[in-house]
C-alpha cells in the first residue's frame, strides 16, 4: 500500500514537473550552443577588425560568461523559480566582489585602456609608474618592464594610465642634449668650430635637423656650450658617450680647458692685540 502510494505520488510529480524539466535541459543545451555560437561570431568579427589579440580574448570571454549566465537564468525559469530575486542576489554578490576587488578591477580596466590605445607597444623603452625600463608583456593586470640592469618589474596597469607615461621608442629619431664648458679665456670660434667638426665627422649624427651648437650660458667658472645633434633612437646612447668621450680628447688636444667649479676665499687678517 505504501509502495503504491510512492509510486502514484511519483507519477504525479513526474507529470507535474517532468516536462519543466525537460524544457530546463533543452534550454541549456541550445542556450550554451547558441552562446558559444554567438562567441565564436563575436571572434571572428573582432579578428577582421584587426583588434589586438589581449583584448579579443578578454572580450569574448565577458560575453560568453555573460550569454551562459542568461542561459542558467532562463533553465530555472523554466523549472518554475522565481528569477527574479535570483538575479537580485547575484547582482548583490557581484557589487560585494566589485568592492572587494577594486584595485584589481581599476587595474583590469586600465589594462583594457592601454590595449586599444596602445600608448606604448611590446619592445618599446618606456619611463611610468616610477619605473624604465623595456615592454617585454603587457597584461591585463600589471604590465612586466625589463629595466636597464635586467630586473623584472611588474607595475600595475592602474599606476601605468593614472601617471604620465614616456616613450623613447615612440619616434624614429631623437636629439641628445650636451652640455661642455670652456674656459673664460678660450677662442669661443675656435671651439665652436672643433665641435661642428666632431659633430660632421659621426656618420651617426643626422643632417637633417641640423645640429644645435651655441653658448648656452656664462656660468661661474665657465663659458657652457649647449651642443644639441639628433641621431636615430637606436643610436642614442651609443652617440651621448661616444661623443662625450670625443670631446674631452679633442678639447685637450686642442689646449681647450675644461674648468671645474672654483670659488675665490678671502681671509680677513685679525689685528693682533
Amino acid at each position: 500500500m505504501d509502495f503504491q502510494n510512492i509510486l502514484a505520488s511519483g507519477q504525479e510529480l513526474l507529470a507535474l514537473y517532468g516536462l519543466k524539466v525537460l524544457g530546463a535541459l533543452v534550454v541549456l543545451i541550445l542556450g550554451r550552443w547558441v552562446a558559444r555560437m554567438l562567441a565564436n561570431l563575436l571572434r571572428r568579427g573582432l579578428v577582421r577588425a584587426k583588434v589586438d589579440a589581449t583584448l579579443t580574448s578578454f572580450i569574448v570571454n565577458v560575453a560568453y560568461v555573460a550569454l551562459l549566465v542568461f542561459v542558467v537564468i532562463s533553465a530555472l525559469g523554466q523549472l518554475g523559480m522565481q528569477t527574479t530575486s535570483f538575479i537580485a542576489v547575484i547582482g548583490a554578490a557581484g557589487l560585494a566582489v566589485g568592492l572587494a576587488f577594486q584595485g584589481s578591477l581599476a587595474n583590469f580596466a586600465a589594462g583594457a585602456l592601454m590595449i586599444m590605445f596602445r600608448p606604448f607597444r611590446v619592445g618599446d623603452f618606456i619611463e611610468a609608474g616610477g619605473v624604465a625600463g623595456v615592454v617585454e608583456e603587457i597584461q591585463i593586470v600589471t604590465t612586466k618592464l625589463r629595466t636597464g640592469d635586467n630586473k623584472t618589474v611588474y607595475v600595475p596597469n592602474n599606476k601605468i594610465m593614472g601617471d604620465s607615461i614616456t616613450n623613447y621608442s615612440a619616434k624614429e629619431t631623437r636629439r641628445i642634449d650636451l652640455v661642455f664648458g670652456v674656459g673664460y679665456g678660450d677662442d669661443l670660434q675656435q671651439v665652436k668650430s672643433l665641435l661642428q667638426e666632431i659633430l660632421a665627422a659621426d656618420e651617426r649624427v643626422l643632417k637633417d635637423p641640423a645640429p644645435t651648437i651655441g653658448v648656452l650660458a656664462l656660468a661661474d667658472s665657465s663659458v657652457n656650450f649647449a651642443v644639441r645633434p639628433w641621431v636615430a633612437t637606436a643610436d642614442y646612447w651609443s652617440v651621448y658617450f661616444d661623443l662625450n668621450e670625443t670631446v674631452k680628447r679633442r678639447f685637450d688636444a686642442a689646449g681647450i680647458s675644461i674648468p671645474y667649479p672654483q670659488r675665490d676665499v678671502h681671509l680677513k687678517g685679525q689685528q693682533a692685540a
